[in-house]
């Protein structure tokens, strides 16, 4: 039987889409966004081909309201969990936004689980860019999504970079008003191996630019399962960080 993780009585049960059969894809939201709202432009043709499990953050969706302040860690546990209840043992992660801090803390957490990695529009710890956005935007959202917003300034996952050991795409939107291209650059400069590509588009690239953003994001998911596609590319701009890229 799946082993699933202790639930603790301050963080809610996670409303998780479940569609679609194959490889295990586990999806991670952005911040103040939502299964919904970052994804469903592209849920079908991710879902063509795997077995997506989508949760929404406690007060994002269905999910009701956490009890207490938003923790990483156990963020992290209960997003991965939304896959083990539901016999997904072992998946990709697929983050965007904060959800690629959560991306990157699962692979380091659960390195038993997670088989590989796409990060679009992300960062390891928040610049000032991002941060002088937070008053503004927590001014804008309901006080639901107030959570999501009051984590961010705590937010470092510098050091779990270098522990990655998994196939990693990491996917920058060089038009993004939120998140600067800088942080995906410097995601992809401490992933060992991590492959790099490049989309003018502002921040929510699922919504924008969907058909371009599924290009690479289903190449390299088919190469995970197929070696031999994993040179064609399939529309990345080719440049693989080793290491050599930086803020």
């Amino acid at each position: 039987m799946p082993r699933s993780f202790p639930s603790s009585p301050s963080f809610p049960d996670l409303a998780t889409t479940f569609v679609g059969t194959g490889p295990g894809l586990l999806l991670a939201h952005g911040a103040t966004g939502s299964v919904e709202g970052n994804f469903a432009p592209v849920l079908s043709a991710l879902a063509a081909a795997h077995t997506v499990v989508a949760p929404d953050y406690p007060g994002s969706g269905e999910t009701p309201v956490a009890d207490a302040p938003l923790d990483l860690d156990e963020l992290v546990d209960s997003v991965v969990d939304s896959a083990v209840r539901r016999g997904v043992e072992r998946f990709a992660v697929l983050g965007f936004s904060l959800g690629t801090v959560v991306a990157v803390r699962a692979a380091v957490r659960h390195p038993e689980r997670v088989t590989a990695l796409v990060l679009t529009a992300g960062f390891a710890r928040p610049d000032e860019h991002a941060l002088g956005l937070l008053p503004g935007w927590r001014a804008e959202v309901p006080p639901a999504l107030h959570p999501h917003i009051d984590l961010i300034p705590s937010l470092d996952t510098t050091g779990d970079l270098a522990q990655i050991a998994v196939p990693t795409l990491v996917v920058a939107t060089t038009a993004d008003s939120v998140v600067l291209p800088a942080g995906s650059r410097a995601l992809a400069a401490g992933i060992r191996g991590a492959r790099y590509t490049e989309i003018d588009s502002d921040h929510v690239v699922m919504v924008e630019r969907p058909e371009e953003w599924l290009k690479p994001v289903l190449g390299f998911l088919r190469s995970l399962n197929d070696p031999s596609l994993s040179d064609d590319n399939d529309g990345e701009d080719g440049r693989d960080s080793q290491g050599g890229e930086g803020k």
